[in-house]
């Protein structure tokens, strides 16, 4: 906060914390600046050549609109109370041009570091027109008049990697094609659903979370301060272990035969010791070749699930914390290995129905780089060796608190429109995602009064195992809630189906996301004229045996990814029972049919966690998952 105190004694001006040196200022429109004074108190502001006035009123606060500024800078914004200039606040290098709101869980969160090509990424990241704001981690029972904390930051190689990747990437585009300076107000949350970011007032409105945002009135701000000190005792003992454990369980000749085995690898919820949070210790004894003998051998781990430390004969190798980007091979030093058996202890940290090594089996091994020694097979496992971990109340997942404290405080800060990507934590309520997400939306344009502003979203990647049958998915009903969602006025969506990751719910590929939401931006904000969305379901009719599917956003045809034949359909008859189809293209429609199904009622396309799906339009852009029949999902109660 900037503390400025007017002279002979009068109570100070204060500015909230999202305007600061630096800041970028939406052009087009009349701009809000705001704070708070005495009551009373005339105020005079000035940017640029521009000037503007305001009163505080019997509470002290003050909002002026400065008029509509085209695109450019650098300026100086200018508050003092009328008459007494020598008491003024002074904020310098601010810009003109568009500012865009990016929220959401962790995707929007994940940073550039945490991203593809993140070391070329961060060199070349130098954009003195690219601002970003990042509103610290926050939640409050009531709607707040500032955020925590956070500064108005100028892009450059020694900030860019803690700002949200695909925000970056989006900026970046725009800026490129725009040629104005791009602001982003990053306000994220990893793993919160959306009832967090949408206000008390507006979950009242509706039946599906009226019940869960009274449970809030029983919230006290002690409620957030016991949560925290048992957070720290929570992530203490996830990163220190406990009762000397990594002195005691790694060393060679500690005694695990009445400990319990299982099969390597595998998650936690394989494990069949059913939901589980706390710290498991793994031990496996391995026979080493003579070959490896002397020399540095490379252990590759493939890619566990959260944190972690790795011991050789007793020794730790590796330990990770949350948000790195653990390597998936690190080197055991020569002095550690023994001829004849040696003993690799795993410690890792089992948290949110997560934990274990990821398949596949090869993934998992010993090198000296001619000859591989798998670590695939039973592992000793044991649980409870250690503290277990406080209740965590992650209160940030309540309805509205991060609304209240991350979202509430920057309105009616001028923007450009809105950046959204979350609905992971939304997957088991797919199917109330269909209003939920409208919920925001309008609840979020209404309190900018800026009309209704565009808002562009993400839709949720490929994740999961592939299944090898047609079958129900939650993560395919909240995608098919966020196509629906294009209904709203002014909305746009990047189809990101095709650059999931199997066993990464947080995929690298960040740059290619915020491609996707820029050409969004690009067709709907800026007018240009380009194909933003892959193909869309539009209508599809029946000729026998065959139903023809017609499609949206594909007027220069359409094609598949990999010139394969097309994959990702299925087909069912008035059983409901779904088999794979055949497709092929003829002309604008894809024509679906399956010898199973002699009287097809419905298609479905991608409609899988993880679908093997390869249509495109000759932008290259994938087609949006969908289906044909509205029967009942697995999320609609």
């Amino acid at each position: 906060m900037l503390f400025f105190f007017i002279q002979n004694g009068h109570a100070q001006i204060t500015l909230p914390r999202v305007f600061g040196d630096s800041m970028i200022l939406q052009r087009g429109i009349k701009i809000p600046v705001w704070g708070n004074s005495a009551p009373g108190t005339h105020i005079t502001a000035e940017l640029g050549k521009s000037r503007a006035t305001a009163i505080a009123d019997h509470s002290g606060k003050w909002k002026l609109l400065f008029p509509v500024l085209k695109a450019g800078g650098p300026y100086e914004l200018k508050i003092s109370e009328t008459g007494k200039p020598n008491a003024e606040i002074k904020l310098k290098g601010i810009l003109i041009g568009d500012v865009w709101l990016a929220s959401g869980q962790s995707n929007m969160e994940w940073s550039v570091q945490q991203s593809q090509d993140a070391t070329r990424e961060i060199a070349n990241a130098d954009f003195s027109q690219i601002r970003f704001l990042q509103v610290a981690h926050d939640k409050k029972i009531t709607p707040q008049s500032d955020i925590l904390d956070g500064k108005w930051e100028v892009c450059n190689p020694s900030n860019v990697q803690q700002f949200s990747a695909v925000a970056y990437y989006f900026a970046r585009k725009i800026h490129k094609d725009q040629h104005v300076p791009i602001g982003i107000i990053q306000s994220t949350w990893g793993g919160t659903p959306i009832e967090s970011w949408t206000s008390r007032e507006q979950l009242l409105t509706s039946p599906i979370t009226q019940a869960n945002i009274t449970a809030n009135d029983t919230l006290s701000e002690q409620s957030f301060v016991n949560d925290s000190l048992n957070l720290i005792r929570f992530w203490e003992i996830v990163y220190q272990p406990q009762n000397n454990t990594d002195k005691i369980i790694p060393a060679i000749r500690y005694d695990d035969s009445g400990w319990p085995t299982v099969e390597m690898p595998r998650l936690i919820k394989d494990f069949g010791i059913g939901p589980y949070e706390g710290m498991v210790w793994l031990r496996k004894k391995i026979t080493l070749p003579e070959s490896f003998f002397g020399k540095d051998l490379t252990l590759h781990i493939g890619h566990p699930e959260m944190n972690y430390s790795m011991y050789f004969n007793g020794e730790e190798i590796c330990k990770t914390i949350w948000n790195s980007d653990p390597k998936q091979s690190y080197t055991i030093p020569a002095k550690l290995i023994r001829k004849g058996e040696n003993t690799i202890s795993l410690r890792i940290a089992m948290l949110w129905g997560g934990g274990g090594l990821n398949p596949p089996a090869e993934g998992i091994n010993i090198t000296d780089g001619a000859v591989k020694v798998s670590l695939a097979g039973k592992w000793r496992y044991q649980k409870d060796l250690e503290p277990g971990l406080p209740k965590i109340n992650n209160y940030q997942n309540y309805p509205s608190l991060l609304f209240n404290a991350m979202i509430n405080p920057v309105i009616p800060f001028g923007i450009k429109g809105f950046l959204w990507y979350q609905g992971e934590a939304n997957e088991a309520e797919a199917y109330n995602y269909r209003k939920l997400f409208p919920m925001l939306i309008n609840d979020w344009r209404k309190r900018w009064q800026q009309g209704d502003l565009p808002f562009l979203y993400v839709q949720l990647t490929n994740f999961k195992k592939t299944k090898p049958l047609p079958s129900e998915s939650e993560w395919a009903e909240l995608r098919e809630a966020q196509t629906l969602t294009l209904s709203q006025p002014n909305t746009g969506m990047a189809c990101i189906i095709d650059i999931g990751e199997a066993d990464n719910i947080h995929p690298k590929n960040k740059q290619e996301v915020g491609r996707r939401l820029a050409l969004n931006a690009n067709k709907l904000v800026y007018k240009q004229n380009v194909t933003a969305s892959g193909p869309l379901y539009k209508s599809y009719r029946k000729e026998k045996n065959r139903i023809y599917i017609s499609f949206a956003n594909a007027s220069a045809g359409l094609r598949t990814k990999d010139a394969k034949e097309i994959t990702g359909f299925s087909i069912a008859g008035n059983d409901q029972q779904f088999y794979w189809a055949k497709a092929t293209i003829k002309g604008k429609y894809v024509v679906v049919y399956a010898d199973q199904v002699q009287d097809p009622q419905a298609v479905r396309y991608a409609w899988a966690d993880n679908p093997e799906c390869n249509l495109i339009n000759f932008e290259g852009l994938p087609a949006i998952p969908f289906r044909t029949d509205n029967w009942k999902g697995i999320t609609q109660k």
